[in-house]
């Protein structure tokens, strides 16, 4: 389970910024929308594109604290 630890570490930093991204992105896509920047959207796309952002946010960082416990976990068991 050592061996696992690095690869876990790093995908974990890489699914965080990955999840940060996809939420900078949808929110600069939902102010372009709502400023009206982007012609022939309406802010009800603006507000679907926004939720899809943070929906994808959520569930990338989840991803990622689960990778975070796994590695307490095997430093855990490592420990006894």
């Amino acid at each position: 389970m050592h061996e696992h630890l690095g690869f876990l570490k790093t995908s974990s930093i890489i699914v965080k910024v990955a999840a940060w991204v996809f939420l900078l992105v949808g929110i600069v896509g939902s102010l372009y929308i709502f400023s009206g920047r982007l012609a022939g959207k309406t802010p009800l796309e603006g507000i679907v594109n926004l939720l899809v952002a943070v929906f994808f946010f959520f569930f990338f960082y989840i991803i990622a604290k689960i990778a975070d416990l796994l590695i307490k976990i095997i430093h855990k068991i490592m420990q006894e």
